[in-house]
Formats: C-alpha cells, sequence, structure tokens
C-alpha cells in the first residue's frame, strides 16, 4: 500500500498546519491545529466588527467585516479566533455557516455577498378581509424560526 503524500504545509479547506517526520517544535503546531478547531466545530461568533475588541479573552471568536483595521487589517470576512495571546484567522469557505450570538440567528458565507442574515418577514397587515387564525398561525411559525436562529431579531 503506497504511503500518503503531502506536499503542503496547511491543510485546504481549515488552514491546519500538517506534522512532518523530524519536525522541530511539534507541539506548537499541534496546539495551533486544536485552537483552529476549537473555533471552526460548531463555531459561535460574538458577532461582526471591523476592528479588534480592545481587551479580548482567549476564546473569543468575531466575523471580522469588510474595512477591517488594527491587527485585523487585510483578514476581511475571515473568522477571527483569539488563542491566548494571539488572533488565528481563518478564511471562509463557500457555504460556511456561524451562530451570531449578537443577532441571534444563523450566519450564512457566500463570496459574492460575504455573511449574511436572514431577516424575518414582514408579519401579514391590512386588508378587507383579516383571517385571525392564519395570522396567528403565520406569527407562530416566524416567532418559532426566530427562536430557532432562522431569522435575525
Amino acid at each position: 500500500m503506497p504511503l500518503p503524500t503531502i506536499t503542503g504545509a496547511r491543510t485546504p479547506r481549515h488552514d491546519l498546519p500538517y506534522l512532518f517526520a523530524g519536525q522541530a517544535q511539534k507541539e506548537a503546531f499541534v496546539n495551533e491545529g486544536f485552537a483552529r478547531l476549537d473555533a471552526l466545530v460548531q463555531p459561535v461568533v460574538l458577532g461582526e466588527r471591523a476592528a479588534p475588541p480592545a481587551d479580548p479573552s482567549p476564546g473569543d471568536c468575531y466575523l471580522i467585516a469588510d474595512g477591517a483595521s488594527g491587527s485585523w487589517t487585510g483578514h476581511d470576512r475571515a473568522i477571527a479566533s483569539r488563542a491566548e495571546n494571539q488572533w488565528l484567522y481563518s478564511p471562509p469557505r463557500e457555504g460556511a455557516r456561524v451562530h451570531d450570538l449578537a443577532s441571534g440567528s444563523l450566519a450564512l458565507f457566500t463570496q459574492a455577498l460575504g455573511w449574511r442574515r436572514i431577516a424575518a418577514p414582514a408579519l401579514p397587515s391590512g386588508g378587507v378581509t383579516q383571517d385571525s387564525e392564519a395570522r396567528a398561525a403565520l406569527a407562530a411559525i416566524v416567532a418559532a424560526l426566530r427562536t430557532a436562529g432562522v431569522f435575525s431579531a
């Protein structure tokens, strides 16, 4: 059976570091990989912003908005995760999803539009004939979808 040949230094999807035979300080590469996986498995972010917070805590994650500044300059649209005393940047892939605690909803990434949240449709109002049962049912559906994080608040 042939051995797999890995010629790159990092994984193509999530930029995790590979280990190589004879590599010095393997623990640094393994720890970086664990920190990235910690942020990207079931990803939850504190919100979307263009500048890093002044006093981040280890484990904090954010979506970086377009026009990023400070230490986030050049990382527009990436997921920034705080590991120890540094930021790790993970560029999103088409179709990536995160739970955004600030909006209380899911954010979906597309190359064309960046990070987007689904806004709840307007509830029905007005009209000559009002069907209160249909309106109540639609309101309950929208409320349930909002609670599930499908729609932003």
